[in-house]
Parts: structure tokens; sequence; C-alpha cells
């Protein structure tokens, strides 16, 4: 009886354990998907421009994208800058990914996911 009573009581903790440990992995799948967009050619294309540690062949154009979480601790604003870059300056070079559709509201979810964890 003991044992069933010490069972019932530690169930609502196990429960908790494996949610958490079920959005952990959903976290890292979506930082992984957002690197992939972040570096693929066809898409996000962010090495065009942007200096990312692990990756091939980056530009310079843009600030090197590190630290982002101090340079931005806002993750809407960092949204916005790759919705559309030109709304808080009219002069970048950066493409609006958001208004010309060059990337979907999801992918542009992902990658700010991933940059905002660099």
């Amino acid at each position: 009886m003991r044992s069933l009573l010490l069972g019932l009581l530690l169930l609502p903790a196990i429960a908790v354990g494996a949610a958490a440990d079920s959005s952990g992995a959903k976290a890292d799948e979506r930082l992984a998907a957002g690197k992939q967009l972040a570096m693929a050619r066809s898409k996000g294309n962010c090495l065009a421009c942007h200096t990312i540690a692990d990756g091939e062949l980056p530009g310079n154009i843009g600030p090197p994208l590190i630290y982002m979480q101090q340079r931005v601790p806002d993750r809407a604003q960092l949204r916005a800058q790759i919705w559309d870059a030109t709304i808080r300056n009219p002069d970048s070079r950066m493409p609006p990914f958001g208004r010309h559709r060059i990337l979907s509201e999801t992918e542009i979810d992902l990658i700010v996911d991933y940059v905002h964890s660099l």
C-alpha cells in the first residue's frame, strides 16, 4: 500500500519531467530547422551578408550574428528586422523577407529562434 501511494505521489513529477524533455527536444528541432533555413542559399541566405560561427563562406556586409540575445533581447524586434529591415532603416540592403514573401511566417519564426539563440 505504501509503495502504491508513493507511486501515485511521484506520477505528476514524472509527467512534468517527460513534458520538459519533450519541449526541449522540440526546441532543439526548431533551432535545427531555423539554422538550416538561415544557412540555405535558396532561402534565408543569412550567410550572404552575415558571419555566423559555423557558416561557410560568410559575407561581411551586415554585422556578425553573435551575442544576439544581448544585442537584441526583444525577439519581436529581431522578427520585425527580418520581416522588413527597411522599416527601421529605409536604406537597408537587407531584403524584406516577410513583406516580399521570400520566407513564410513559419520560416521567419524558425530563423528568429535560431538567430536569437546565437
